[in-house]
């Protein structure tokens, strides 16, 4: 196993409560809808930027995507922790040579903020965004162009992630697929495709991959 590709929002850090808090306030604002948070959650799939120009009535998407990234960036520090376990296990696979990325819906943008806001800018090999594929999950195309960045086989690398789209798209592109609940917020609760392996605490997941020490973390 040479790489490790996670999901981002309700896998590398509990974003989902900025993400819901900054979509109510762009569909209250532009078409005076109060969305609960299950509403926005069916809404996910393609990029911020494409959840808004796809779902938002109001003619004004280009404003009520600037009002999403306001929102998300004034709030952000609020509304998502450090996370010390995360921080760690990141870590610790760097340490042992493991290549890592990321493969979220997100848009770069708003990814970057989160990055910079947790110091987590910099750990990451390869980062493919929403707004770096044709095709969003669960369809695999993504994670292919991961590994393919990465320059390593789908029998060495594992996906990661919190979501029915990512155990699709991880199975899909023919990956060791892991499913995990261990923030406070996840987007899917009973996966509709069971993942290669499930984990519901980090610690739990890291001794699974028996990288160096179990009693480093």
């Amino acid at each position: 196993m040479k790489a490790i590709i996670f999901d981002f929002d309700g896998t590398l850090a509990n974003t989902l409560p900025i993400c819901y808090y900054a979509f109510q306030n762009v569909f209250k604002d532009f078409d005076n809808k109060d969305l609960s948070s299950e509403e926005i959650k069916a809404m996910f799939g393609p990029s911020e930027t494409g959840i808004i120009r796809e779902n938002l009535i109001n003619s004004n998407k280009e404003q009520a995507i600037e009002l999403y990234y306001q929102k998300y960036l004034e709030n952000h520090s609020n509304l998502v922790n450090y996370n010390m376990e995360i921080d760690k296990m990141i870590k610790h696979l760097k340490d042992y040579g493991i290549k890592l990325g990321i493969v979220t819906g997100k848009a770069r943008r708003s990814l970057d903020i989160s990055l910079q806001a947790l110091q987590m800018d910099h750990l990451f090999d390869v980062i493919v965004t929403g707004d770096d594929v044709i095709h969003p999950k669960p369809h695999p195309e993504g994670i292919i162009k991961a590994l393919s960045l990465l320059s390593v086989r789908s029998n060495e690398a594992i996906y990661v992630g919190d979501s029915d789209a990512d155990i699709q798209a991880g199975i899909a592109a023919n990956v060791h697929t892991v499913g995990v609940q261990w923030l406070q917020d996840y987007q899917t609760f009973e996966f509709t495709i069971e993942p290669h392996s499930f984990f519901s605490s980090v610690k739990h997941f890291v001794d699974f991959l028996n990288i160096g020490s179990r009693h480093e973390l």
